[in-house]
């Protein structure tokens, strides 16, 4: 059974499954889960890296039922490294490796640990070719992984939930999903003609800006809400601060150029509020 398709042998294996890991598009849910773990407060580094792996197949198992149908399903991209029998074994692995993570995390945690971090792979694994086909899903998917991972973060540490972690994913969510939608506009033409029904499919470019630009600012007036309610750590207004002019240059952007600033600008944003929770340099 042919599992690669270009090459033979360990180093070509290696290669065709070291090509599924997308670091821009892992950072950030993985590093969500460890802002959950600072968020909860002390931490067991043990949970934090059981759950952090969990999320990481997660994602992988994504990356690759993406490739798979996009490929070999839909024939939409050009290329892919691994065959259909190799797409489906690596699925198996990862999702095997993800559901061992889930057993430790029943056991270190607790079964509630465990159901609350199971969400990541349905999504992961739904999101092609079923989530990404509605406007709603294929905008909300990966902001939504996103928050499960921080929330899951966080539980895993505290054994509970409270209204800062869920506060937190929600600004996620909505700022996410902003970026998502200008991500999305990206491919228009393609899905437009495939009838793949994006925000900018549905509404057309223009408004489909203003719409991923209000949910930004929407994510970054919650942020200056509870930051002046002191439900957030006061100098998470400087996070809130720099992605506005991370935004702000990026608005005159085409879509593809706006979609990396935005996205490395979610990593300043993360980083930022990691430090204000951290050391809380101005409570």
């Amino acid at each position: 059974m042919e599992v690669v398709r270009h090459g033979s042998g360990g180093k070509a294996l290696s290669r065709a499954l070291l090509s599924q890991v997308h670091p821009v598009f892992m950072l950030p849910p993985i590093a969500a889960s460890a802002f959950g773990a600072v968020l909860a407060g002390d931490f067991t580094l043990l949970v934090a890296l059981v759950h952090a792996c969990a999320i990481f197949f997660a994602l992988y198992t994504a990356h690759v039922k993406d490739g798979y149908v996009d490929f070999h399903l839909r024939s939409e991209d050009d290329d892919h490294p691994l065959t259909e029998p190799g797409c489906r074994l690596a699925l198996a692995g990862a999702s095997a490796i993800f559901f061992c993570c889930l057993a430790a995390l029943w056991w270190l945690v607790g079964v509630e640990a465990a159901v609350l971090t199971l969400p990541a792979w349905l999504i992961a694994y739904g999101h092609a070719p079923q989530l990404d086909m509605n406007p709603l899903t294929a905008t909300t998917g990966y902001p939504l992984g996103i928050a499960v991972s921080l929330l899951g973060g966080y539980y895993v540490q505290a054994s509970r939930l409270a209204a800062v972690p869920l506060a937190f994913a929600a600004v996620f969510v909505l700022l996410l999903s902003g970026i998502k939608v200008i991500d999305d506009a990206k491919d228009y033409e393609y899905d437009r003609s495939i009838e793949k029904r994006t925000v900018a499919v549905s509404l057309g470019r223009e408004r489909a800006r203003l719409t991923a630009y209000t949910l930004m600012a929407g994510g970054l007036v919650v942020v200056l809400v509870l930051a002046a309610l002191s439900v957030f750590p006061r100098s998470a207004v400087f996070a809130a601060l720099a992605f506005a002019v991370v935004a702000l240059i990026a608005r005159r952007a085409d879509s593809e150029l706006a979609t990396m600033l935005l996205i490395r600008g979610s990593y300043v944003f993360l980083a930022l509020l990691v430090v204000a929770v951290w050391y809380q340099p101005f409570e």
